[in-house]
């Protein structure tokens, strides 16, 4: 994934992450599935953890932590 693809993506996820719950009708696996992509690729430092706070948004959203 390239560099702008790859912010823009992180970009999307944390305006939209907000907005999910469990009971969306997109599901959240759609959402783990986008966010596990992200995680996949090479980060600068700064995108890990801005991607890392997206995946405990989630997590907490899935159930999985509190």
């Amino acid at each position: 994934m390239n560099h702008q693809q790859l912010e823009k993506d992180i970009e999307h996820l944390e305006h939209v992450m907000p907005r999910i719950s469990a009971g969306d009708r997109i599901p959240l696996s759609y959402w783990r599935n986008r966010v596990n992509s992200v995680l996949a690729a090479i980060l600068v430092p700064s995108q890990a953890s801005r991607v890392k706070r997206l995946n405990e948004a989630l997590l907490v959203l899935e159930g999985l932590q509190k």
